[in-house]
This record gives C-alpha cells, sequence and structure tokens, in this order.
C-alpha cells in the first residue's frame, strides 16, 4: 500500500479557516493600496493564489508584474498570521480529517497537497491546526495560476521527495470543488469530492467524481478506494513479473 499517493486541498477540505484567508487578502490590498479602496468580490473557490493577484492587481490600477505580485504575497502573508491570531468564526479541523489522516499514515499511504494556497501560505494553516506532521511535500498556488497544471506538478514533487515515481492510477485527489476534481481527472487519478466546502454534495456530484461524500468522516468509503488501487496495483505488478 505505501505505493499509493494521496493529494488533499486543503481549505473546506482538511480545515475551515473562519474567514481568515479571504479578510488577509483584503486587509493586505488595502496596506498596499490604501484603505478607501474597493476590494472586489472574491470568488476563492478552487482558485489558485497565483491567479488570484492576476485578478486583483488590474482591478487596484496595478501592473502585473513579477515585482507587484511577489509584493501582494508578502503583504498576505503578514495578514495571514495576524488573522489567525484572532480567528474564531468557526475555524478548525473539519470532521474526520485527522481520523482518516492517521489511518492512511498507519496504512503505509503517501500523503502531500495539491492546494491553490500560496506554499508559505499552505503551511501557515495546517501548522496553525497541527495538521502539517502529515505532508511531506506538495504542489502549491504560486507554481501556476491555472489549478489543473497543479497535479503533474503533484506528481514530480512526489518522485523528487521520495526518490521514487508514483502511478496516477494508484493516486487519489482529495477536494472539495469542481476544479479539485478536474485536477485529479488531468493526472487520470481517482478523485475524491467531499461537501464540506462550499459546494454540496449534489453540485459535486454533477462533476462525476470517483467518490462523493458528505464529509471526511465517510473513511470506510475512502479505505475501500484504497484497498481497491491497492489490489490492481499488486495485480499489474504480478503481470508485470509473469512476462519478464
Amino acid at each position: 500500500m505505501d505505493q499509493c499517493l494521496f493529494l488533499f486541498d486543503i481549505d473546506g477540505t482538511l480545515i475551515d479557516v473562519g474567514g481568515a484567508g479571504v479578510g488577509a487578502i483584503r486587509l493586505a490590498v488595502q496596506d498596499l493600496y490604501g484603505d478607501e479602496i474597493a476590494v472586489p468580490e472574491l470568488d476563492v473557490r478552487g482558485t489558485t493564489d497565483a491567479a488570484l493577484a492576476r485578478k486583483l492587481l488590474p482591478a487596484m490600477g496595478a501592473e502585473v508584474t513579477a515585482g507587484s505580485i511577489a509584493q501582494l504575497y508578502e503583504a498576505y502573508l503578514i495578514r495571514l498570521r495576524e488573522e489567525f491570531q484572532k480567528v474564531n468564526r468557526g475555524a478548525g479541523i473539519l470532521p474526520g480529517v485527522c481520523e482518516l489522516l492517521d489511518t492512511l499514515k498507519a496504512e503505509g499511504v503517501v500523503m502531500g497537497l495539491l492546494t491553490g494556497n500560496l506554499e508559505a501560505g499552505a503551511w501557515i494553516k495546517l501548522k496553525r491546526f497541527g495538521l502539517d506532521q502529515y505532508f511531506s511535500f506538495g504542489a502549491f498556488g504560486d507554481k501556476h495560476p491555472e489549478r489543473d497544471k497543479l497535479g503533474p506538478e503533484a506528481l514530480a514533487e512526489a518522485k523528487r521527495v521520495h526518490q521514487r515515481g508514483f502511478n496516477p492510477m494508484t493516486t487519489v485527489v482529495i477536494g472539495d470543488t469542481p476544479r479539485d476534481i478536474s485536477c485529479g481527472r488531468v493526472i487520470g487519478s481517482s478523485t475524491v469530492a467531499v461537501a464540506t466546502g462550499a459546494y454540496s454534495l449534489e453540485e459535486l456530484s454533477e462533476h462525476n467524481p470517483t467518490l462523493a461524500l458528505q464529509s471526511l468522516q465517510e473513511s470506510g468509503a475512502i479505505l475501500d478506494l484504497l484497498s481497491k488501487l491497492s489490489g490492481e496495483k499488486s495485480s499489474d505488478a504480478e503481470a508485470g513479473d509473469r512476462t519478464t
């Protein structure tokens, strides 16, 4: 089973940040461009921070350059740390998360992140709730504006960190938005959609994930999927042995 790879989204999948992320973005924009600036409504569901930056900067009348993006990221990370010091608006680990992560860890599953967050922002969020210990690598939203490009990045990072390749067919992408489903489908992996974010179970099911769950408390279905993928892996290996 140690060959199976699980890639997790963060917001709405592992944790609820209680509005700290969006709040930090708004404050960062005001820090840079003035308190009187009208920050546009932000749809952050399944998007990447790189894509958000490229939308926000022109709206502020700023040019999109490497420098302006880096400046916005820096201001955001400062505000994110501050927001987490006071956040108490329902923020916390989502149901079933710790139990599932502990079980997967015990089964020898390799776990990584596939998230639209900045890398530094992702670790800030996970460390706030003690979940960083479960993950050894990730693909992050400052690498590509397009989320669908993060799947190949995650597989490459898994190979770099663990010094061996992972088969997309025994990889599982877990997230709470249609974009997570799409991201997994691009690399040919199984997908688990969980309705603990902004989308309902019915809305997620319309995008045909491998599994659609109300929450990660439904770990039995995920473990059944793990068992199936591990069995397929063993069968493939045995078939390869017979042909050599």
